[in-house]
């Protein structure tokens, strides 16, 4: 049973409080604004002293959310000890291919026991994990691991829009203990316990929205996106499904609804990525104009070997990564999906 009681979280006795926000990009900021707004004990960490100073000084990260004050409450602490000194929950919101160098490096200062979740979206390279099983490798498994996923646009979330999440775990009470923490008048927080599907929704539904990007760059219209998007959800769920997660979860938020927002809004890395690739930009040239990290580059060679490894057709994500690694025209990609052999849907 779960009761709450002020700005504390209790569940099966457990009480969380004191939490840390490791990571100052986008999402990182916009965990630490929704759990202050609980009463929560926050602190964020971040891997530059110096942009975490700025943020101390600015109360605003103007490089990641701009415009958004952050929360008077939210410690921002840049020593490595102090920030994960007597906490009870860790999130980890570093973006996945530097994930393991950040906790390699925090490791030896969590406490033991203390759970983590993970906001973090891709597939490690050399790999090919998800990101929970980055943090199990690194921290071992006596500790709990959940990822918090969805269509969670960190802009939005600041300005109080409503939005929706998955909290997933293979252990349900944490899972419901991250459900309890995050959940507000304007961000509903559900429960899922294939964590492993809801994690490869998330890596796997950016490489599409690159996909989505470079038809809106060549005019392509909403027939061929509403394609795509069809499509793509097909062959995300034909991976996940051979990896052994369950074929709901596709059709759920950390499935379709993360699929959606990522592939129609102006606001997300990966679709904007691949305007600038379908207007003629090269990779480096489209990468060197967006701030932060498009995951979905870095994702779908991992995406295509672990395709491999499972025996899965997944020639949308074929075609972005021949055109994002190997440098084919986007009009030769699409020439060659249109003129596959012919099948039933």
């Amino acid at each position: 049973m779960v009761v709450a009681i002020g700005p504390k979280v209790w569940l099966n006795t457990r009480m969380i409080q004191n939490i840390t926000i490791v990571g100052d990009g986008a999402m990182g900021t916009v965990c630490s604004m929704l759990l202050c707004a609980k009463g929560l004990s926050v602190r964020m960490w971040g891997y530059d002293a110096a942009q975490l100073s700025m943020l101390a000084q600015r109360r605003e990260n103007v490089r990641f959310l701009p415009g958004y004050t952050l929360p008077e409450s939210l410690l921002l602490e840049p020593d490595d000890r102090r920030a994960l000194t007597g906490i009870d929950l860790a999130v980890s919101a570093v973006p996945c291919q530097y994930m393991r160098n950040v906790w390699t490096r925090l490791g030896p200062h969590l406490p033991a026991g203390v759970p983590i979740v993970s906001a973090a979206k891709g597939i490690e390279n050399k790999t090919l994990f998800r990101p929970t099983e980055i943090l199990a490798d690194i921290l071992g498994r006596n500790r709990s691991y959940a990822a918090l996923s969805g269509p969670t646009i960190a802009e939005e979330i600041a300005r109080g829009l409503p939005a929706t999440a998955t909290a997933a775990s293979s252990d349900e009470n944490l899972a419901r203990q991250i459900q309890q923490i995050f959940n507000s008048e304007h961000f509903r927080v559900y429960t899922n316990s294939d964590i492993v599907g809801v994690e490869l929704c998330g890596a796997l539904k950016n490489v599409i929205a690159i996909a989505a990007g470079t038809i809106d760059g060549i005019g392509g219209g909403d027939n061929a996106k509403a394609a795509l998007l069809t499509r793509g959800l097909t062959e995300i769920k034909r991976l996940g499904v051979a990896m052994g997660a369950a074929e709901q979860t596709f059709f759920g938020l950390s499935g379709l609804g993360d699929l959606v927002t990522t592939c129609i809004s102006p606001m997300g890395r990966n679709r904007t990525f691949g305007e600038r690739i379908g207007t003629g930009m090269t990779t480096q040239e489209a990468l060197a104009m967006t701030q932060g990290v498009v995951e979905g580059v870095a994702t779908c060679s991992a995406v295509l070997e672990l395709a491999r490894r499972h025996r899965v057709e997944m020639p949308i994500t074929e075609a972005i990564h021949a055109v994002v690694v190997e440098g084919k025209s986007v009009q030769a990609a699409i020439h060659n999906l249109m003129s596959r052999r012919l099948r039933a849907e």
